[in-house]
This record gives structure tokens, sequence and C-alpha cells, in this order.
């Protein structure tokens, strides 16, 4: 089984959407075993923010892909920044990264190239590795490319999926309050003699100024049925 480095949080999981980590892990761990000469495989994802959810298929791979995020230098970065794959194909002539370089030779690793995908905002980088230098020139156009593709496009998928479930909490959250919001409007209406639109403009300006939710004024609104608050209610109509 893969490891799993965990650079932020991976939402929660559920029957119809993978998490960013598991998606990342099954790429890694596909990925080397259709790739000859790949000694293992490491993954990220990024939409621009500061959260980077990760996989490796070996726990001294871990500290690779870390070292490269922490300092914003090596093949991942550079993929990052460029969009184009990054090989060394012999990192014991490589003079670029000299961190990183130093860290894979220390692990045994020899050459690696880094893959980067990108789709609507977000990208996916897979990196491969192996002990052996020269042996991952056609990586990045063989089957571990197709698994990239693929995992991006899931992962914008799962990203879509669950922006839509918060969307539908949201709603029928709203859809919940409506009725105690409408009663609060309707108090409001009645102590000021005003229209709907200013009696919402009411609430709302409650809710802003006591930074309380819009649905916990209406509550208490109703509740008292607006008793004692007559002069407050005008005030925050004009």
């Amino acid at each position: 089984m893969p490891d799993t480095e965990h650079l932020g949080p991976r939402g929660t999981d559920s029957p119809e959407s993978a998490h960013p980590g598991r998606r990342l892990s099954e790429l890694a761990e596909q990925a080397v075993r259709c790739t000859a000469d790949c000694c293992g495989a490491g993954t990220t994802v990024s939409d621009g923010g500061t959260e980077r959810p990760a996989a490796v298929t070996h726990p001294d791979l871990a500290a690779l892909v870390s070292v490269q995020l922490r300092s914003g230098d090596g093949p991942i970065p550079t993929a990052l920044a460029g969009g184009e794959p990054v090989e060394s194909g012999d990192l014991l002539r490589e003079e670029r990264w000299p961190q990183y370089r130093a860290m894979a030779l220390d692990s045994g690793v020899r050459s690696s190239v880094t893959i980067p995908f990108r789709r609507s905002g977000l990208t996916v980088t897979l990196s491969l590795y192996s002990f052996r230098p020269g042996r991952l020139e056609d990586a990045s156009r063989g089957p571990a490319r197709a698994l990239g593709d693929l995992a991006a496009t899931c992962l914008v998928r799962d990203r879509s999926y669950r922006a839509a479930l918060t969307e539908l909490d949201q709603l029928g959250a709203a859809m919940r309050t409506r009725p105690v919001v409408d009663r609060a409007c309707g108090i409001v209406m009645h102590v000021l003699g005003c229209d709907a639109d200013t009696a919402f403009g009411v609430l709302r300006r409650i809710s802003q100024g006591t930074n309380r939710k819009l649905s916990e004024v209406a509550s208490a609104l109703v509740e008292t049925r607006g008793r004692g608050l007559e002069q407050e209610l005008v005030s925050l109509s004009n």
C-alpha cells in the first residue's frame, strides 16, 4: 500500500467521490506498475492555495516531495511553473536543485521525471523515480501520462461534486429557516408600516451589527413578537 503524506485537509470522503489523498495514492501506485524500471512515484495536487495533498509509494520518497514543496525548488515546482514535464536523466550529474539532488541520491534515486496535468485551475503532478540513470526518458509519453490525465479529470469532477453538495446543504438550510424569517419580516412590517424589502433590510442590519446569523435574529424577534424593540427597529429603518 502506498504511504500518503497529507499536506492539508482532504475533505470528507463519500461513496460517490474519493478524496484527493485516495486519488493521488491510486495514481502513484498504478503509475509504478505500468512504467518499466520505475522504483517509486509521488503525486501532488494544487489549486493555487497553500494546501497541497500528496501521496508516495515509499516512505523515503515523502521527504523528496516535502523538501521541494517547502523550498520551492526542484522538479515539482519547476513543472508547476512551466507546465511541461521535467526530466533528470542522471541526478549524479545534475546541477539543478542541490537540496533535492542530494536527498534523492542519498535515497538511491538516480533519475526522475515529473509530469504536470492542468485542469480547470487544478494541477496534478506525477513524479516517477528510478534507481538507474537514463531509464525514464519515455515515461512522460507512456501509460503514466494517460493515468495522470484521468486522475486530474477525476479530481476536478470530485471537487465539483463536493461544491455541489455544499451548495445543496446551504440551500437546504436556507429553506429550513425561510418560514421564521418570513414571520420576522411580517412583524417588522407591522411595527414599522413598511414593505417586505425594507423589513428584510432591517433584519439584515441587525444580523450584521450583532454578528449573529439572520435566522437567529429572526427567531429572537418572533419569540418576543417585536415587543420592546419598536424604537430600535425604527432607528434601523432610517
